[in-house]
C-alpha cells in the first residue's frame, strides 16, 4: 500500500501478496488491479477476521481452536471483538494525533506527558524504559515539554544522578486540560450507564487486555533487540 502523499513509482520494490501475481494475459504488475490489492486485503480483514487466518497467522498457530460445541454465533462473537478491539486502537491513535496537534506537541511528546501525569513523575530513564527510546531521543522530547511549560525537570536529592521529571501547572497543561476534558466527562456518561457489578467486568477486562498489549510490546521489542548486528 503506498503511502499517503507518495507519489507512484518512488523506486520501493512492490511485494505482491502471497497466492501468485496475475495470471498470464492479466493486468502488468504496478497496474491499476495491483495497486488495490492491499486494500481488498485490509477490507476483507474488516469483514471478517477470517481474513488474517488466509495471510499466514494460522500457519503460526495464533488463531486458537474453536471451543468444543462453539457454533457459529461465537464465532461470529469472536470476530466481532477482535474487530471493535482494532477500530478502537486506530480511533485512539487518530485521537492522539489530533490532540497533539491541537495542544501544540508531536505524538511521542504527548504520550510520554501521559505517563508523567499518570503518576504525577517519572525518571528520564522511566521514560525511555516505558517508550523504548534512547536516552538521547527523552532528553529532547524533554527539552520541548520543558520549554513548552508542560514539566520541569529536577535532580532526585537522593541520588543527583538521576532525573526526576514532574508537571509543571502552567499554561501548556492548561491546553491540554481543556482539550482532553470533553473526552474524560464522556468517559464519565459512558460509565454511568453501567452498574458497580458491570463496572468491575469492565476494569478487569481492561486489565487482561493491557496485560495482552504490555506482553506483545515486550515481544516486539525483543525480537526487534535480537534482530540488530552485535558489534
Amino acid at each position: 500500500m503506498s503511502e499517503p502523499g507518495r507519489p507512484e513509482g518512488d523506486g520501493r520494490e512492490q511485494r505482491r501478496p502471497e497466492g501468485g501475481g496475475p495470471e498470464q494475459g492479466g493486468p502488468e504488475q504496478g497496474g491499476p488491479e495491483e495497486q488495490d490489492r492491499p486494500g481488498q486485503v485490509l477490507a476483507e480483514h474488516g469483514r471478517s477476521e477470517r481474513g488474517l487466518d488466509e495471510h499466514g497467522l494460522a500457519e503460526h498457530g495464533e488463531r486458537p481452536e474453536p471451543a468444543a460445541g462453539a457454533g457459529v454465533e461465537r464465532a461470529r462473537l469472536e470476530d466481532e471483538f477482535l474487530l471493535a478491539l482494532r477500530r478502537a486502537g486506530s480511533i485512539m491513535q487518530l485521537l492522539g494525533q489530533l490532540s497533539a496537534e491541537r495542544i501544540g506537541v508531536n505524538a511521542t511528546d504527548l504520550n510520554c506527558l501521559n505517563l508523567v501525569a499518570l503518576t504525577g513523575y517519572r525518571t528520564a530513564g522511566d521514560l525511555a524504559k516505558e517508550t523504548g527510546l534512547t536516552t538521547a531521543s527523552i532528553t529532547g522530547v524533554l527539552d520541548r515539554l520543558e520549554e513548552g511549560g508542560f514539566v520541569r525537570r529536577e535532580r532526585d536529592p537522593h541520588d543527583r544522578r538521576r532525573v526526576i521529571v514532574n508537571l509543571s501547572a502552567g499554561p501548556g497543561l492548561h491546553q491540554v486540560g481543556a482539550t482532553f476534558a470533553p473526552l474524560v466527562r464522556a468517559w464519565r456518561d459512558t460509565a454511568a450507564g453501567y452498574s458497580d457489578d458491570e463496572l468491575h467486568l469492565l476494569l478487569e477486562f481492561q486489565r487482561r487486555i493491557e496485560e495482552v498489549m504490555r506482553g506483545q510490546l515486550a515481544r516486539l521489542r525483543s525480537e526487534s533487540a535480537a534482530a540488530q548486528p552485535r558489534a
